[in-house]
């Protein structure tokens, strides 16, 4: 048994470290193309043609590619505010460049890169670089504003009448870390506590997971209270470093992290939580995480907390009325929600899946870039609402 635990840990350690090297390789691939793409059409833009010099805007683009990469290198082994700088200008300079890239690309594929609309493409091409910059602008504008907190009403099979007008606050991927610190999180914590909670729920990804967690969060996470409690299952990020660090800083709050677990948190209202979705595939675990949190539950309302939006047939299926999950960022950037949503088909907001119901965060902080396009960050304030049956009518 100890050899078969070591052995899963050695594959999730090897795992990570492929995953590291691979995802480094194709973002590093993916810039360059991008950098050698844009400024290459840049190059024919008749504005910039009159007023630069081609071979400014050559080294321009040269220089800003080798920034990238030398911000990228270097954030890992500075400290402090140099790191913040490095780490933010490297993540927000990626995704500038990303709608600047599919701004131009558009220009360029409806005039057919200038066969069509020949004598105008040039200028049009102009313009689209001038859109993918306004873009930038506001997606940076829609990172840096506070999240904003949307209300769903769920009628929940199950729920005793007495729970009728149960108040949960939910919150995901705040990636606490370099770029999202101690004071974001206390406004956060006044965000949640103002909507007046019967019950809290984190959905994952708390810890960016690149290094421990600041000892400083501990005071914001601390004053998270409800009748009911306040309750987390773990994301991909938080298993990052250390995982057992995030979830003891956790503990150290008061909040408890449900791992293939249930709870009865109130009479006829049971809470379960399942572990991190992508460890769990990676290491290629026998074990089946939905139908381990629900086992052995006792009859009632069933709300099942996962990170990552899978399993969510399964989840229906085995009995669960309502499933909350983030991860997703809801694509954070347009249109890069595209791309997510071929691993993700459930984006954010809310579904019905077989009866139950699915609501996915579109996430309360952002992961690397803070920029968000369009939508800003969420928090969820879910309205419980016992059946009519249940409440007599």
């Amino acid at each position: 048994m100890v050899f078969r635990l070591q052995a899963t840990q050695h594959v999730i350690i090897i795992s990570k470290q492929l995953e590291v090297v691979l995802f480094g390789t194709i973002l590093t691939t993916i810039t360059t193309l991008m950098h050698a793409y844009v400024f290459w059409r840049a190059t024919t833009v008749p504005v910039l043609v009159r007023h630069v010099a081609r071979r400014t805007m050559v080294i321009t683009g040269i220089v800003s590619w080798l920034l990238f990469l030398g911000a990228r290198y270097f954030e890992r082994s500075a400290e402090g505010g140099l790191a913040t700088a490095l780490e933010l200008f490297a993540m927000n300079w990626l995704a500038s460049l990303f709608l600047i890239f599919v701004a131009v690309l558009a220009v360029d594929i409806v005039t057919a890169y200038g066969w069509l609309l020949r004598r105008h493409a040039p200028a049009l091409r102009g313009w689209g670089l001038l859109a993918g910059v306004l873009l930038a602008g506001l997606a940076m504008v829609q990172g840096l504003r506070p999240p904003v907190v949307e209300t769903y009403e769920v009628t929940l099979a199950g729920l005793p009448a007495e729970h009728d007008g149960l108040v949960v606050v939910g919150a995901s991927d705040f990636h606490l870390g370099n770029l999202i610190g101690p004071d974001w999180l206390t406004a956060r914590v006044d965000q949640i506590l103002a909507e007046k909670p019967d019950l809290i729920v984190l959905l994952g990804d708390l810890f960016e997971g690149h290094s421990p967690p600041d000892d400083r969060l501990l005071a914001s996470f601390q004053r998270l209270k409800a009748p009911l409690g306040v309750w987390a299952v773990q994301g991909n990020h938080d298993a990052h470093y250390r995982g057992h660090e995030s979830a003891d800083m956790l503990a150290a709050a008061g909040i408890e992290v449900l791992h293939n677990r249930w709870t009865e948190v109130a009479g006829g209202l049971v809470l379960a939580g399942v572990e991190d979705l992508n460890r769990h595939r990676r290491a290629a675990q026998e074990n089946d995480p939905v139908a381990d949190s629900l086992a052995g539950r006792p009859p009632g309302a069933v709300i099942l907390l996962s990170h990552s939006p899978w399993k969510v047939e399964q989840a229906a299926t085995d009995g669960v009325g309502l499933m909350l999950c983030g991860h997703t960022h809801g694509g954070q950037i347009w249109p890069f929600g595209y791309l997510v949503k071929l691993q993700n088909p459930y984006l954010s907001g809310r579904y019905k899946v077989a009866g139950m119901l699915l609501i996915v965060c579109r996430g309360t902080g952002t992961w690397g870039p803070r920029m968000r396009l369009w939508p800003p960050g969420e928090i969820l304030r879910i309205v419980l609402r016992a059946p009519p049956s249940a409440a007599g009518h």
